[in-house]
This record gives structure tokens, C-alpha cells and sequence, in this order.
């Protein structure tokens, strides 16, 4: 499948607004009556009146309920689940990759295999990894064009956004965004990097799989014009052997062919490529008007968190949607918001991109380790001259020079 796109977002002017407010949480009252010893009537009484935080985002003038987005793949592959994503409250969907030829696209069964964690890859342990060999959205593009226009008239406050994917054709890129455009989408994703994406038609696998250079397409896109990136895609992977049959895994007729990795298990990986990528967004581009989507194993709101503190404006879900249903975005929206108000934080960009500053060469590290070792040695050894107190550390510097 196109799922977990690495492509540039590139936002249309018709944007609908929608409008949100803030909620007040309160939290349970309670009175206690009690009688002193003395007589008196005590009366306890606590009510605490939270603000919750605002999990609504603006990407590209595009306003979002909140930051999690439907991913390229399964879950938007026609008119029924895109509406039921909707209906579950996620914050856009990106349909799956559309193409002008859907009749060259003939996709297998079986088509995924899961990894597992624990010795073996035991049937109990929890899946870590997920591959696909899914192709492209297999309906012919004038019944998803019809839905696309369909959704929009039916949720015109909500985010709807087509993917797109086609040959090395010029001509029939041009043609596909055109047809697309007239049925009102907010916002195309090109899909330059399914890592699987039929090669042999020159399409998929060309950008985005050395994940080293991984920033220069990433540049490129925006210089060119592109409003936003989105990292990362799937990963060219091969699942496994079954050690029974010797086959590999997924097996269709005896046979497989290496597919997208995706899952918990590239989370870090896709922590590290976004990280990179906002970096460069924030050194090279004002990243008030670019957006970068972070996707990659994301199935829990601490996740999320993760890749907006490394600079993401939206995070996409894809294979946990696959994995858990379309009403995980509900637990998303408590687990973000619980992390929001343990750190006191309003809004998503309040923090958005807040660890940034926090990662450096091996190099600094080492000068930085060594300096701090040099500054405890200095406080142990306790103050040679009277010049040597400073005000902010001057209780290390009493308790260094104490002998019990």
C-alpha cells in the first residue's frame, strides 16, 4: 500500500475553517459534612475547574479538531471508512494513492505479515512490526474522484486530502492533480516514495528509501513549491522465512516479494528522519509556512508527543489503525492531552518541536561531558581563593569544602 507516504503536502486555497472552542473539565465536587468536638459544623468543600488543553491545529491554513491524521493506505480506501474516520473524530484523511490507470494495479492475497516480539515471533507476543506488499488503491479513479467530491459535500468543515501517485510521466502527474483538484479536496499528497510502488513502471521506489539522504528530496520539494513534507514512508523490508516451509513471508503461491515495513518497530527511525527534516525545515525555510507530518508506529499519545517535540505540525496513523480500528484516535486524543496538562502546555505549539535544541554531534557530547566532569572535580575540590564563590552555586560550594 502508499501507506506512511514520505511525500510533499501541498495545501488548496478553497480551505474550509472550522470553528472550536475551548472546554472547560471539571472535575467531581465534593462536600463533606462533618460535627467538631467542640460542635461546630465543618464543611469541606473542593472543585477543582481545569482547562483543557487545545488539540486543535492550523497546517497550512487548513484547521484541524486536533492533530492526528488518517495516513495513506487501508484506512481511507473508499467513501464507507473515510466517513466512519470522520464520524470517530480524526482530524483529516488522506484517502489512499490514487492513480489514473487503477486497472494496472492488481494487488495479492495475502498481502501483510506481522513480527512479533518474543522468542520465535510467539503467537502471544505483541506485534512490533507490520510489512505490506500492498499496491496502490486498485478502484478506478473516476468512482474515488466521485467520493472524494461526495465527502466534501457531506463534511465540508472537515480536512480531506488525495494522495497521488503516477509513472515517470510529467503529462500524467499534471493530469491526475487536475482531475483531482476539481472535487474540492483541501490538500494533495504526492507520493514519491512507496518503497514498493511497481518499479518495473517506474513509480514508487525512486526517492526517499537511502534514509541518509533523506533530506535532500526533502529540500528539493520545498524549494520547488511544496507547503509541507510528510516522513516517513514505509521501510523495504522482507519479513521472514517461514522455518517450516522455507518460504517467505507473506507467502502468495509459494512465493513473496520484499514490502513496506511499518509499526512500532520504525518509530525510532522515523523519530530520527523527522528530527532531521525540522532541522533543516527550521534553519533553511521559515517553518511558520512549511508543515512537516511525522508517521511511524504511532499507537499511543506519548508517541504523538514525541514526534511534535521533534518539530511535526500533524502526526499520520496508518497500521494502528489497521491494528486497533478507526475509535484509537479517542484514546490519541486523552493520552496527548494527559501529557499536555502534566507539562502545562495550552496548545500543540506550545511544544511542538521543544527537544530540538536537545540534539547535537557525538563530538559536542564529549566537550559537554568533559566540561561537566571538569566542573565536579573543581566543586569536590572545594574553593581555592575567595574570588572563586559565585551566588548560584554557592551551597555546592559551602557543602564542598564541609569534612563531615
Amino acid at each position: 500500500m502508499a501507506s506512511l507516504t514520505s511525500p510533499p503536502q501541498i495545501s488548496r486555497p478553497n480551505t474550509s475553517q472550522l470553528q472550536f472552542s475551548k472546554q472547560l473539565h471539571h472535575r467531581s465536587s465534593f462536600n463533606n459534612n462533618k460535627i467538631s468536638r467542640v460542635g461546630f459544623q465543618i464543611r469541606a468543600t473542593s472543585e477543582i475547574i481545569k482547562q483543557e488543553p487545545d488539540l486543535s491545529v492550523t497546517v497550512n491554513g487548513m484547521k484541524m479538531p486536533n492533530p492526528f491524521v488518517i495516513g495513506s493506505g487501508p484506512p481511507g480506501t473508499n467513501y464507507t471508512v473515510m466517513k466512519r474516520a470522520f464520524d470517530e473524530g480524526w482530524g483529516a484523511v488522506i484517502a489512499k494513492t490514487v492513480s489514473l490507470e487503477a486497472d494496472k494495479v492488481v494487488n495479492v492475497t495475502p498481502r501483510y505479515a506481522r513480527l512479533r516480539a518474543g522468542a520465535n515471533g510467539s503467537a502471544k507476543g505483541q506485534i512490533i512490526g507490520w510489512q505490506n506488499i500492498e499496491l496502490i488503491s486498485d478502484r478506478p479513479l473516476e468512482i474515488m474522484l466521485k467520493e472524494f467530491k461526495q465527502l466534501k459535500e457531506e463534511y465540508p468543515d472537515r480536512i480531506l486530502i488525495a494522495s497521488i501517485m503516477e509513472e515517470y510521466n510529467k503529462q500524467a502527474w499534471e493530469e491526475l492533480i487536475d482531475r483531482v483538484e476539481q472535487t474540492g479536496v483541501d490538500a494533495i499528497e504526492v507520493n514519491f516514495s512507496c518503497p514498493h510502488g511497481m518499479p518495473e513502471r517506474r513509480m514508487g521506489a525512486a526517492v526517499g528509501q537511502d534514509c541518509v539522504l533523506l533530506e535532500e528530496p526533502a529540500r528539493v520539494a520545498l524549494k520547488s513549491g511544496c507547503e509541507g513534507i510528510a516522513a516517513i514512508n514505509t521501510i523495504m523490508s522482507v519479513m521472514g522465512i517461514n522455518l517450516d516451509s522455507l518460504r517467505p513471508e507473506p507467502c502468495v503461491e509459494g512465493y513473496s516479494t520484499p514490502g513496506g515495513y511499518s509499526s512500532k518497530a520504525v518509530h525510532p527511525i522515523a523519530l530520527a528522519k523527522v528530527m532531521s527534516i525540522a532541522k533543516m525545515m527550521k534553519s533553511e525555510f521559515n517553518d511558520k509556512d512549511y508543515s512537516l507530518s511525522g508517521i511511524g508506529g504511532v499507537e499511543t499519545g506519548g508517541e504523538a508527543a514525541e514526534f511534535i517535540l521533534v518539530g511535526a505540525n500533524t502526526v499520520q496513523v496508518c497500521t494502528g489503525v489497521m491494528m486497533h480500528g478507526y475509535g484509537i484516535v479517542k484514546k490519541l486524543c486523552s493520552e496527548l492531552s494527559d501529557f499536555m496538562i502534566k507539562h502545562n502546555f495550552s496548545s500543540i505549539e506550545d511544544f511542538r518541536g521543544a527537544s530540538l535544541p536537545y540534539f547535537t554531534t557525538h563530538t559536542d557530547l564529549v566537550h559537554r561531558q568533559q566540561e561537566a566532569i571538569r566542573q565536579r572535580k573543581a566543586i569536590k575540590q572545594g574553593l581555592q581563593s575567595d574570588k572563586d564563590w559565585t551566588g548560584d552555586g554557592f551551597v555546592k560550594e559551602t557543602e564542598s569544602m564541609v569534612s563531615n
